[in-house]
């Protein structure tokens, strides 16, 4: 292989998947989760690793026993307020939500801003299938393979200003389609940030799909990000505006409660979430907590971002 995506192929198909859990129950072979991670990271560098992906990771940082979660799980348990709180509600609520057409405003410290549609936006950036391992602010993780773009290569293309520091992802806001909106759980639309760096990093993803299919609308259809070493609230879904700017900007979670959800959100064992530990995670699909790795994993990947920083302060 000469490309330094996971392609779909590799990917462990969801009944394949849960027929070899169903078995690894029945036998109790525990180690036969890391039979499967070996060949499946042996299968992504059959012809041996890139210079890039040996800089991502084997594949993406993936663990021995990371296996991806459950398609089911995947898709049916979701942090998604625009259509509900509960982990049920985006995909029993997101039922029938048009993604099509759909615009991306690009805008602020750029060269190219612009008005795009969706098929123009992703143009000519290369599709990748990844698989990332995602844990959440709650400590709950899954392993899901991702579908999606490099971030980098729209911020590229629109060619971000001297003065850009940051950028800032706006979902879209219509209570019509998205029936939390008109509820106010969090202060709307759904604003997120990165700074630039974290943006042009190339772990760092514009989705548009998992499992090989379309993102559907309860994972944040059309176009949602992935930061695989940030918690999951900063995987901000549906997005309609991106605005590179000079300072911080401000982020929903950290507006709702600055004490529990700073702006960073790196994984982080050692500071825990103010009502519970962040050391440990449950992963979906299993039976027992695992520990938690320092940014998710990807340290070794990421970690210099980060050199001399506080990281208990910049949490």
């Amino acid at each position: 292989m000469t490309r330094h995506d996971l392609p779909s192929s590799e990917i462990t198909p969801e009944s394949a998947y849960l027929d070899r859990r169903r078995f690894i129950a029945a036998a109790g072979l525990a180690g036969a989760g890391l039979l499967a991670a070996g060949s499946l990271a042996r299968g992504a560098f059959a012809s041996g690793p890139t210079p890039q992906q040996k800089s991502l990771g084997t594949p993406y940082g993936l663990q021995p026993g990371d296996d991806p979660t459950a398609e089911e799980d995947v898709t049916s348990y979701n942090n998604f307020y625009e259509f509900g709180t509960g982990k049920g509600d985006p995909v029993e609520n997101a039922q029938g939500f048009v993604t099509k057409p759909w615009t991306v405003k690009v805008e602020g410290l750029v060269k190219k801003p612009g008005n795009y549609q969706l098929e123009d936006f992703l143009k000519p950036s290369k599709v990748e299938d990844r698989i990332y391992r995602m844990r959440c602010v709650e400590a709950w993780s899954m392993v899901i393979p991702w579908r999606g773009i490099m971030l980098a290569d729209v911020l590229k293309r629109a060619e971000p200003t001297a003065g850009a520091k940051f950028v800032e992802f706006t979902t879209l806001m219509d209570p019509k389609r998205m029936p939390g909106q008109r509820y106010p759980a969090l202060d709307w639309p759904y604003n997120e940030g990165l700074r630039l760096d974290e943006a042009m990093h190339p772990l760092t993803l514009l989705a548009t799909g998992v499992y090989g299919k379309e993102l559907p609308p309860q994972n944040g259809a059309p176009l949602r990000l992935v930061v695989p070493w940030k918690y999951g609230f900063k995987g901000i879904k549906s997005i309609v505006r991106i605005r590179l700017t000079e300072k911080m900007p401000s982020t929903s979670w950290s507006i709702a409660n600055p004490g529990e959800y700073g702006f960073y959100a790196n994984v982080n064992p050692q500071v825990d979430h103010p009502r519970w530990s962040q050391a440990t995670e449950q992963r979906i699909g299993r039976f027992r907590r695992i520990p938690t790795l320092m940014f998710n994993g990807y340290a070794d990947q990421v970690g210099s971002l980060y050199s001399g920083m506080d990281l208990r302060r910049n949490y």
